[in-house]
């Protein structure tokens, strides 16, 4: 359950017709560099760094995870993952997307091309083994879907939306190489968080895992989690229009895991778009 591709299920387009392009020289840049707390039922399993940066409507981002503390005593696995893409309004289009790690003695391997919100190609590695209970992933589940780091990236169209209800009014339609879902989320409310980097108000929302594809039905693990209580805090990250997790909280059989921020440097403000 504590493996990198776990927490990227809870927890980029070649050039869109040749309409968006970068020009750095006037597209302005916002960075942020993070450092995050993985524990379960209170006990320090594993730690993990984020890096993105935005460049005008462009975006890249590498996250990584490793064991900590009593991390041993579970499969927290250790790896990383890396994804780019552009930001379209207030949806996310990545363009690429890979990921190794190793959990439980087993090396996983996701790489994944994507366009226009569509997978175009995968490798992965391992494979399911077949299970004729196993729910297909069809072509049809590779459409309108997005990697887990991009679904990370939470824009809203305008900047005053995103400390609102319209911050959580969203539904992430994931693939992460072996299985489709969604995750669903809705506005509790919003918290004043400070002394890690940010000090300022984080939108509160509520989160469900969603199985469509690559999953069995009647395994104990997909009713529980289907079930489970989730919430998520995200805040501005030096962008008004952009937001990414504070705070991941998830019910597990083994006691509530929770992915912290314990220290964010974000650089850069700005709204600007890139030249067209």
């Amino acid at each position: 359950m504590f493996g990198l591709t776990s927490l990227g299920r809870i927890v980029a387009l070649p050039m869109i017709a040749g309409a968006l392009l970068i020009s750095p020289a006037e597209a302005k840049k916002s960075s942020v560099g993070g450092l995050y707390s993985i524990s379960v039922a209170g006990f320090k399993i594993g730690k993990g760094t984020l890096s993105l940066v935005v460049q005008g409507n462009a975006y890249s981002a590498k996250v990584s995870v490793e064991p900590a503390g009593i991390g041993t005593l579970f499969t927290t696995g250790k790896g990383g993952a890396e994804a780019s893409g552009w930001l379209v309004g207030s949806k996310v289009v990545p363009s690429k997307y890979r990921m190794a790690s190793r959990a439980s003695n087993l090396d996983f391997y996701v790489n994944l091309n994507q366009g226009s919100r569509n997978i175009r190609s995968m490798e992965v590695a391992p494979k399911f083994k077949p299970n004729p209970e196993r729910i297909k992933v069809t072509n049809r589940h590779k459409r309108n879907a997005i990697d887990p780091l991009s679904a990370a990236l939470m824009p809203v169209r305008r900047a005053k939306d995103s400390l609102g209800p319209k911050a959580c009014s969203r539904k992430l339609p994931i693939f992460d190489g072996w299985t489709r879902f969604d995750i669903k989320l809705s506005y509790e409310g919003t918290k004043e968080v400070s002394g890690r980097g940010y000090d300022g108000p984080v939108v509160v929302c509520k989160a469900r895992w969603v199985p469509v594809a690559g999953h069995r039905p009647s395994k104990e693990s997909v009713k529980f989690m289907a079930k489970a209580n989730m919430e998520v805090w995200i805040a501005p990250m030096g962008r008004d229009n952009v937001l990414l997790p504070y705070r991941i909280a998830v019910d597990t059989k083994n006691g509530r895991l929770l992915v912290e921020a314990t220290k964010l440097n974000i650089d850069g403000v700005g709204n600007d778009q890139a030249a067209r």
